[in-house]
């Protein structure tokens, strides 16, 4: 196995040596990555930029950048401002006009649509306030509509059938499911908001001036998120507490929470019957039979399910990605700033890759031969990155 780094798109050093190494002033924080095969192109998500940016995947061309900010001009994109009971606190008009900053997005309707949550809008610096998420229609690379979220929305999942989307909020222990059957945007409407154990209720002063850390502060901190495969049940990894949670997307509730992998859990994946886990603390990814999962799931919910397999990655596994025929995971491994490559068969790590600083957001190609990942940064150190790696075996396709 090897990952040749191909590409890199850059906002650290003006003057490079390598027409391959880009300055791209659109790489601010890239927090995600999302390669859209059918359209030959992929899409990197700069939090801080408040920006999305889209390359052609082939050549790697830039094609457009998607502006996450909305004024007088763009209102017609908010079919409501209203999210179920929550109300704004930080600001009593003008509530649509800020400035998102995008985290993760999922594709729906075969790709027609990108979804991306923002970790917040711009004026409510402690992420207290409802926030949003966008829909960008990728024909165009236009927004076409804007709806309200909970507080701090991170993981967002589309059900294999394409008529469900379901949104994980960070900030206070609560999930949404979203009707999208309809092909049209307006049609679209929030079927329920799911609490999971207890839903979270800010004390604290919204006008504090004092910034809060509210990626500490945030429950159980809910992260990985994925639909089944048959379009019953979606799965939650709780980040800040222990297990994952059981939603059964047909009756909208919560069923229950399954421990028995490790703790500090970020990523969740799904592919080929297999249930894949990144821990991020202690640095394991973790493989599970799907099908004794959600047997055990059902019959078992609020205990152990402890038939995992691991394997230590390094500290600060984030996003992991599974190869097109299920023989690779990928895991991007932030405190080491590298990418590790561990085979399912035996779940050994077999090969491992130099990244620049703190990666975070990882993509692969339908025909597995590319590896897009995005490096963030931390504190202003690092980051800023994001890189292509070409993928080759000698002896296996990938």
């Amino acid at each position: 196995m090897s990952l040749t780094l191909v590409q890199r798109f850059q906002q650290r050093q003006q003057k490079t040596k390598s027409p391959a190494d880009r300055y791209d002033v659109t790489v601010n924080s890239p927090k995600s990555v999302n390669i859209l095969d059918t359209k030959d192109k992929f899409y990197v998500h700069s939090l801080e930029g408040c920006q999305t940016s889209v390359y052609r995947l082939s050549d790697f061309k830039p094609l457009a950048v998607v502006n996450h900010m909305f004024d007088r001009r763009n209102q017609h994109l908010f079919s409501e401002t209203a999210y179920f009971d929550y109300k704004f606190k930080t600001r009593k008009s003008s509530l649509n006009v800020f400035a998102g900053k995008p985290v993760e997005s999922c594709f729906s309707h075969n790709g027609k649509y990108l979804w991306v949550t923002y970790y917040r809008r711009s004026y409510d610096q402690n992420a207290i306030d409802p926030s949003a998420l966008c829909v960008i229609d990728t024909d165009a690379d236009t927004i076409v509509r804007v709806m309200p979220t909970a507080p701090l929305p991170k993981m967002i999942a589309c059900s294999p059938d394409s008529r469900t989307i379901a949104v994980t909020h960070w900030g206070d222990n609560t999930m949404a499911l979203i009707d999208v059957s309809s092909r049209d945007p307006k049609a679209w409407k929030y079927l329920k908001n799911i609490t999971i154990d207890r839903r979270l209720f800010f004390k604290f002063d919204e006008n504090d001036a004092v910034k809060i850390d509210r990626d500490n502060n945030c429950g159980h901190c809910l992260r990985g998120t994925v639909f089944s495969p048959d379009n019953n049940f979606v799965l939650i990894g709780k980040m800040g507490g222990n297990g994952i949670a059981v939603i059964d997307a047909v009756k909208q509730k919560y069923i229950g929470t399954l421990a028995g992998m490790k703790q500090n859990l970020r990523h969740l994946v799904i592919k080929h019957g297999y249930i894949y886990c990144s821990i991020n603390k202690t640095g394991f990814v973790q493989q599970a039979s799907l099908d004794d999962f959600l047997t055990h799931a059902a019959k078992n919910t609020g205990k152990l399910f402890t038939a995992w397999k691991s394997v230590y990655v390094g500290e600060g596994a984030r996003t992991v990605v599974v190869s097109p025929n299920g023989k690779y995971v990928f895991a991007a491994v932030n405190n080491k700033s590298k990418i590790a490559v561990v085979r399912t068969a035996d779940m050994k790590v077999i090969a491992e890759c130099a990244a620049d600083s703190y990666p975070v957001g990882m993509d692969i190609s339908e025909d597995g031969k590319t590896l897009i990942v995005t490096a963030q940064g931390k504190s202003g150190n690092g980051g800023n990155s994001v890189m292509i790696y070409s993928i080759k075996n000698n002896r296996l396709k990938v």
